[in-house]
Formats: C-alpha cells, structure tokens, sequence
C-alpha cells in the first residue's frame, strides 16, 4: 500500500515537473540532450505531399485536409476525409495560397508546402467563413497602401470604459521574473500605440488576462500538438485567455541568437498573441506581428504599420504620443496628417522657388 501510494505520489510529480514550459536565455544555452526530440515538427509528413494535385489519390492529404479545417480553410468538419486531392480541397489551398501571398494554383506546390510546415499561431484564419487574411482594404490616412488586418467576427473588442487591462500567469507555472519581464516587454509594444495600459495582477481568477502554459489537451478544446506545429492560441474579447504550449523551447533574452531549428522567441509569440486578446485577426503582410506564421529563429516584436492601422480602428491612438507623427517604426510614421504637412511643406518650398525664378 505504501509502496503504490509512493509510485502514485511520484508520477503526479514527475507529471507536473514535465509539463513546465522550457525556457532558455539563448540557443547556446539549450542541453543538447534536449535538441534530439526537437528536431521534428508536427507537420514534417506534409514534406511527402510536395506537388501533388486535383485528382490524385496520395496518402497523407486527409491529414492536410484535417489542418486546413483547424484553421478555417475546410468548412465542414469530418473524422472520415479521404486521401482524395478532390474539388474541396483544391478551392482550399488556393484560398490558403491567396492568404499567404503565394501563386494560387490550388496545386501544393514547394513554396506553398514550405509554407504550410512552418509553426504558426492556433487561432483560424478564417472564422466562420466571414474573417480573411488578404481582403484588401483600402487604408484611410496612407496614401495608396492597402491594409490586410483583420477583426474576429463582429469586431470585439474591450469596452471604452476599460482601458487599463490588467494580467496575470498561471500560478501552477510557476514562471520567473524574467519570463514575466517578456510579457510586460510584449504589451508594451501595444500601449506605445493605443489608449491602452496593462497592468500585471497577483490575482489570476480576477484578471482580464490570463496567461499559462500548457500541453497537449488543456480544456479549452485547441489542443496543442507537442514541438512546432501550433505554438500558441488566445481568444478574442472579453475572454482574455492567452495559451501558449509548454512543449516548446522557448528563448526569453532580448537578442534572439539563431542556430536552433526549434527554438522559439517568446516575446514574438507573445506579441502576436496579445494582438488576438485585443480583437485583430491575422494579417496577410508578411512583415506584420499578425502575421500567422513565424519561422524558429526569427524574432520579430516590432509593430508594423498594417497592425497598428488594424488596433487603432479599434481603439484610436495613444493620446499621449505627438499629436502630429506619434511613435515611428523603422523610420516610417504612420500619421496621414504628418504625411499631408510634408507635401505642403514641399509645395511651399516650390512655389517660392518658382516666384523667385520668375522674378
């Protein structure tokens, strides 16, 4: 009897210590023991599907067919689809093409397959057959740019009235001050451009945000599917739920040293991911934070135009940024007024120069 309470004791243990996330200051630092079992992605057997096409019979494409359902590109759900490469399937891919900026051939092409096994953010691209990546909106205050964010369904978002969110962790996760400081880092990047402020909050049952780690079935029906593959999923408001899979080995320094073909920067994850919490969808720019997918290696923190277009329909601006250029990223500003006084300043200059010729 005490020998089996000790065997029962010591695998809730061994359980518990297995399902604490991986984090790592640099790649240099993970134990190369633990390199093996990271290698393999989730999705490495679509490799095998490389340039198959409608009308084909391939083993393999009901599992690519049950992907492009997870995300929205296959409406009706089945445990039956078939290994067919059929008309569904071929109307599938050229909308995933589409999305992605790939040639829509609705053939699975190299570029498209390679696009497809890169790990990626949980949350759909299509929701309810209504959000898409690529709609091509025409963007109101810069010039002829076309915007590509996009909302959940109906557009939610936090109400006018609560705009110091406050977050909290998972206390089971028992996570560091450093990978705290990460997720601090990464809602920063939001409140720089927003009337937003975040708050963290010792009280995970109370807080607007929940954030934890977790594997495989976790309760929320998006199971995540071990190393790559889906790194991370949140749901839109007022749910404020953010999960991100423990399975992952994660880097949390702030330069991201590259190297590894599996680890993970997790303020690029985070950042994405509390873009969802605030109600954007993904984004078909490939240089945005919303973009869906994001490769090992890469870090990528740094709002781009197309997502701060997108959150400020939501929310509008941060009222204590210059009234006139606001915050920049790489240079650029995001400000139609700004890009107006330019142009006027220019005009002016010219006028003057013209009346002096003349005269």
């Amino acid at each position: 009897m005490k020998i089996s309470l000790l065997l029962l004791i010591l695998s809730l243990f061994t359980s518990s210590i297995a399902a604490f996330p991986h984090f790592f200051p640099n790649v240099s630092s993970i134990p190369p023991s633990l390199l093996p079992n990271t290698t393999a992605g989730a999705w490495d057997s679509f490799h095998k599907l490389s340039g198959c096409h409608s009308g084909q019979t391939v083993p393999g494409i009901s599992k690519l067919k049950t992907y492009l359902h997870y995300f929205g590109y296959i409406g009706n759900a089945s445990k039956n689809y078939t290994d067919d490469f059929d008309d569904g399937l071929e109307s599938a891919v050229k909308n995933y093409q589409l999305n992605f900026n790939l040639n829509t051939t609705g053939e699975l092409d190299e570029p498209t397959v390679n696009q497809i096994l890169k790990p990626r953010c949980g949350v759909a691209d299509i929701i309810n057959g209504s959000s898409t990546m690529n709609s091509g909106k025409a963007a109101s205050m810069v010039g002829h740019t076309v915007a590509h964010y996009s909302f959940f369904p109906g557009m939610p978002r936090w109400s006018s009235r609560r705009r110091d969110l406050t977050y909290a962790f998972d206390p089971r996760n028992q996570l560091s001050d450093d990978v705290k400081r990460v997720f601090g880092n990464a809602f920063t990047r939001w409140s720089e451009w927003t009337p937003l402020t975040f708050t963290e909050s010792s009280n995970y049952d109370t807080a607007d945000l929940k954030i934890g780690f977790y594997g495989g079935n976790h309760g929320d029906g998006e199971d995540f599917d071990g190393v790559l593959g889906t790194l991370a999923h949140a749901f839109a408001p007022p749910r404020g739920l953010l999960h991100l899979d423990s399975d992952e080995t994660w880097i949390i320094d702030d330069v991201f040293a590259s190297g590894s073909p599996s680890a993970m920067d997790l303020e690029s994850v985070a950042v994405h991911e509390i873009g969802h919490l605030l109600g954007l969808g993904h984004s078909s720019i490939e240089e945005a934070v919303m973009f869906p997918t994001i490769s090992s290696g890469v870090r990528k923190v740094e709002l781009a135009r197309d997502d701060v277009e997108g959150i400020q329909v939501l929310y509008g601006s941060n009222p204590d940024s210059n009234s006139t250029v606001g915050p920049t990223f790489g240079g650029r500003e995001t400000s139609g007024a700004h890009i107006v006084s330019s142009l006027l300043v220019h005009v002016i200059f010219l006028a003057i120069g013209l009346a002096l010729f003349i005269l």
